[in-house]
């Protein structure tokens, strides 16, 4: 239980500094108990550490529709929403294990060369909503069967060299619309991993979760903009050696 929550309170630290990697960090608690009940855990608490984060950030979120469409949250939310399912069907009827191991290879070597990188060296792409929806598919799509869903869009506002406040507004509200429907079709569906230890669990872990979200959040406001991108890629390159590591102990 000691090692759950200095997990659970660092991957709050760390997804509120950096917006997401609240599950890259959270899932090493899956060596401490079953899928079956972690992964609704670190769901509901996943979610909780977003709404905690948004309500301190709100000066950094769309506050029009000019601000959240075309260049904004809107079109990633609309392709994860319609990406989830397939990536749900994927799941269940391909080779789950292989298509971990070909995106967690590619998050991990992404990662590496996004830090290694000259400061010179940069790729020339352009935002909008049919690059959103997407970048915003694939995000669900990819979430379907890894639980990452915002990796995808942190490459691809990394790969556009965003301003931390815009790849926050960005990111933020895509993970948690995606997390909140994902819980919502696992309560529907595996109603009975919702039990008593769940709940005790959930009761123990997010007086732990929220302090460390808000510390990051307060990381967050002093880092530059250059250091938030070193965490953000940092995280990317956990969550890749993630995936590999928890397909190769199968």
């Amino acid at each position: 239980m000691i090692a759950i929550v200095e997990i659970l309170f660092l991957a709050g630290v760390m997804s509120g500094l950096s917006g997401f990697g609240f599950s890259a960090i959270g899932s090493s608690c899956l060596l401490f108990m079953s899928p079956k009940l972690g992964v609704p855990l670190l769901m509901a608490l996943s979610t909780a550490n977003q709404f905690m984060s948004l309500s301190q950030l709100r000066k950094d979120m769309p506050k029009t529709w000019k601000d959240a469409w075309p260049n904004g949250t809107v079109p990633y939310v609309l392709g994860g929403v319609i990406g989830v399912p397939l990536g749900i069907w994927l799941l269940n009827h391909l080779p789950a294990g292989k298509l971990m191991l070909v995106f967690g290879a590619f998050l991990t070597l992404y990662a590496a060369y996004s830090l290694l990188k000259p400061a010179s060296a940069k790729l020339k792409v352009t935002g909008g909503a049919a690059s959103g929806i997407t970048v915003g598919f694939i995000g669900g799509t990819v979430g379907g069967f890894t639980a990452f869903p915002g990796a995808a869009v942190v490459v691809w506002t990394g790969l556009r060299d965003l301003p931390k406040q815009v790849t926050r507004s960005i990111v933020q509200p895509y993970i948690l619309v995606l997390q909140i429907i994902s819980l919502a079709v696992t309560a529907c569906v595996y109603s009975s991993t919702f039990g008593s230890r769940f709940w005790v669990l959930l009761a123990i872990t997010l007086p732990i979760v929220l302090p460390g979200t808000i510390s990051g959040v307060l990381l967050y406001r002093r880092i530059s903009d250059l250091n938030f991108r070193r965490v953000s890629f940092i995280l990317l390159g956990i969550s890749g050696v993630g995936l590999l590591v928890k397909v190769l102990l199968k």
